[in-house]
């Protein structure tokens, strides 16, 4: 990494960033997720994705990167430019002027030589990082997931028809059940997925880090042709995988024994509240189940990179987000703090899930209880740099900011989005939001 040991984040911010622009961030190069299923693609997880353009893939596959969109975003970046499909970086920096957002965290995973070479915007670079979903094969359709990203949601709006009476932004997700996602019935027919394979020679010499995604990729075939790839190999690239880990025990157990034929593996999963809470959020997961997952694959995987555990910040976890903070440190003291991770990923997608859509009263008493429980824990060494910096910046959102981006419904429409959303996720799910949240956030919920 290009961080020094010795030195704080605002520091490599100065030295290594702010030296090359004042809006610079070398994911727009280095780093990208791309839907090989959809054919879309991103630089980081905060911009809304874009098309791929299939015409470029003929003579250059590694358009399904280095498309005209993410040059451009390039060089307004060189000229110290903001884009504004940043804005979610803007919006922490801008809190306060020392604040660290994700771009600082995702450039200094570079070495300061790579970052050095990034002086151009008009040409085509290979990806040091990467996280590629294949298709979106999913067992879970978790309320702030949609028919883009998940077969299980797609089958309820098959089933169901389309959510109604939405009308803020973000709320289109929810009408049209996904079958552009899934346009090729089979990956050999898929042109993205035939330039992921076309470049992957390429790729696979200069890549550092692989992260599947999906859906859930353990269902997904073109994941194990990778794992395949990397046992076969012992490549040097690190494999990150991003599993619910609420697939078939048989397929947990297929993957613990493939980590340990794999050099440098890490696990990546998402939890962000416990019990019938996180079951709520999360439909399909069963939390006692995930995890007894969680501890097996510490005990049992191959984890020479951790198991990193992804919270999505959205309006209903944060009634019990502590309790499962204290789960994880409770982890984290019995596996070692090198072994688990959490990262904190702020919801702004639809706008009526954010926790910016809580009435004050709720989203005050929510911060003031992450703010003491905080209090109490900001000191223990299990916590990493990074996982401190990642709750104060909540804490700060909390408090400060009014709206999760600039496109933003007003609070009513969304809070009326809150309502009608929900009321039909439990007819459809057989969920009950009265009985699973705590009184005050029901009463908020009926008077709505």
């Amino acid at each position: 990494m290009a961080k020094r040991p010795d030195e704080t984040y605002l520091e490599y911010k100065k030295r290594m960033i702010d030296t090359k622009s004042e809006s610079f961030c070398a994911a727009k190069w280095l780093n990208a997720t791309i839907w090989l299923g959809s054919g879309m693609t991103t630089s980081c997880h905060h911009p809304p994705a874009h098309s791929i353009d299939v015409k470029e893939l003929k003579d250059n596959p590694s358009a399904i990167h280095n498309t005209r969109h993410k040059k451009k975003m390039r060089e307004l970046m060189l000229k110290g430019k903001r884009p504004k499909e940043c804005e979610y970086c803007w919006k922490i920096e801008d809190i306060k002027r020392d604040n660290i957002s994700d771009r600082v965290f995702k450039t200094e995973i570079y070495e300061d030589k790579e970052i050095e070479e990034l002086r151009q915007w008009d040409y085509d670079v290979n990806l040091k990082t990467l996280e590629v979903a294949f298709d979106s094969k999913c067992n879970f359709a978790c309320s702030y997931c949609n028919p883009s990203f998940s077969t299980s949601w797609q089958q309820d709006i098959k089933k169901n028809g389309n959510y109604t009476n939405l009308v803020s932004d973000g709320a289109g997700a929810f009408k049209h059940n996904g079958d552009w996602t899934q346009a090729f019935r089979k990956s050999e027919d898929n042109p993205y997925i035939k330039a992921f394979w076309d470049w992957w020679p390429q790729l696979s010499q200069t890549l550092t880090e692989l992260r599947i995604t999906g859906g859930e990729p353990l269902m997904s075939a073109d994941l194990w042709k990778i794992v395949e790839f990397f046992k076969e190999k012992q490549s040097e690239i690190r494999l990150s995988i991003n599993s619910n880990l609420g697939a078939k025990p048989e397929l947990i157990d297929k993957l613990i024994e493939a980590t340990h034929h794999i050099k440098h593996f890490s696990l990546y999963t998402s939890c962000e509240a416990t019990g019938a809470q996180a079951e709520y959020i999360r439909d399909g997961l069963d939390y006692d189940y995930w995890k007894s997952n969680v501890v097996k694959l510490l005990e049992n995987g191959n984890l020479t990179a951790g198991l990193h555990v992804m919270l999505t910040i959205n309006s209903l976890c944060l009634f019990s987000i502590t309790d499962f903070f204290d789960q994880l440190i409770e982890w984290k003291a019995k596996y070692g703090s090198e072994k688990l991770y959490w990262s904190v990923n702020l919801l702004r997608f639809p706008s009526f899930m954010s926790p910016l859509s809580l009435p004050d009263h709720l989203k005050n008493q929510c911060r003031e209880q992450l703010s003491n429980w905080y209090e109490s824990q900001k000191d223990n060494k299990l916590i990493h740099e990074m996982e401190r910096s990642s709750i104060e910046r909540l804490i700060d959102y909390l408090e400060v900011v009014d709206v999760p981006h600039s496109k933003v419904s007003d609070i009513k429409t969304n809070q009326k989005d809150f309502k009608s959303f929900y009321e039909q996720y439990d007819t459809r799910r057989g969920k009950n939001f009265r009985e699973t949240f705590p009184q005050p956030l029901v009463d908020w919920f009926n008077d709505i």
